[in-house]
């Protein structure tokens, strides 16, 4: 296990104590960053739709809606809780890529967002209505990575299913971090700094950055060095690591723990890691 564990111990815990999604200022001028509330989702195309349907009900988490094209699904949406969720798209065709596919973060002045980005020579595609009735505009990033921006909206899918499907036995009820593998760490780091206007932190280790998410003080993204076994990690804020430990051990999840840390895989090896906010 390589040493995020023993950083984030560190560089975490103090965020995680009462974590709260934090709410959006209005409007603001273009030369301003417009702040963001967080993690909205974070998607992943997954080989076997059934498979993690079962890996992430086993977790507590519940199917808020499904997207699909002539009966099948195009989309599942686990509901982590009323602001965040987890989007699972199938495996379109044999050999197509599997694994993590973007991460979208939520504002309250989406329009605003994207003239900032515009403002700063960022090239967004113009805003538009999403599937589920949001809000949403993507950008390019490193690496062709793509980023996506939502804004929440009167009616959508999200908005309607406010209160319902929050599982009472889920794992976590907060992602705080996501971890993105890059081949050119510090070129990443720099274009979420300087193009986006994230904040830095203390380095992890050499070419490997931690990043706060504009507004949003509990949010974070990780820029890791990319590797042939470099898995996605999402990050999870936990209350009690024992008791973590013990609902993943009767759930028959492998685990491995470190410290204030607990690690499992999904069936596509992304790893989800819980961090405990206590002190020890």
């Amino acid at each position: 296990m390589h040493r995020t564990f023993h950083y984030l111990v560190f560089e975490f815990a103090a965020l995680l104590s009462g974590v709260l999604l934090l709410p959006c200022c209005h409007a603001q001028p273009t030369t301003q960053t417009p702040k963001m509330a967080g993690i909205a989702h974070v998607a992943f195309r997954v080989s076997d739709v059934s498979k993690a349907r079962t890996f992430y009900k086993k977790l507590g988490y519940e199917e808020a809606f499904v997207l699909d094209q002539s009966g099948t699904p195009s989309e599942v949406f686990f509901k982590v809780n009323d602001r965040q969720f987890i989007e699972l798209y199938p495996q379109r065709q044999p050999g197509q890529q599997v694994g993590f596919m973007h991460i979208c973060f939520e504002s309250n002045d989406l329009q605003g967002l994207h003239d900032f980005y515009v403002h700063r020579g960022l090239a967004p595609i113009a805003v538009r209505r999403a599937g589920a009735g949001n809000l949403l505009f993507t950008m390019e990033g490193p690496e062709k990575q793509n980023i996506e921006y939502t804004q929440y909206m009167p009616g959508s899918r999200h908005s309607n299913d406010r209160g319902q499907h929050l599982g009472p036995h889920r794992i976590s009820q907060t992602i705080f971090a996501a971890g993105i593998a890059m081949q050119d760490p510090a070129a990443a780091r720099t274009f979420y700094l300087d193009e986006l206007a994230f904040t830095p932190t203390s380095p992890i280790e050499p070419n490997h950055f931690s990043l706060v998410v504009p507004g949003a003080a509990s949010q974070q993204v990780e820029i890791m060095q990319k590797s042939s076994n470099t898995a996605f990690e999402l990050f999870f804020s936990i209350n009690d690591l024992r008791e973590t430990a013990a609902q993943l051990k009767e759930l028959q999840i492998p685990v491995e723990k470190h410290r204030r840390m607990l690690s499992i895989t999904d069936p596509d090896g992304n790893r989800l890691i819980f961090v405990s906010s206590k002190t020890k």
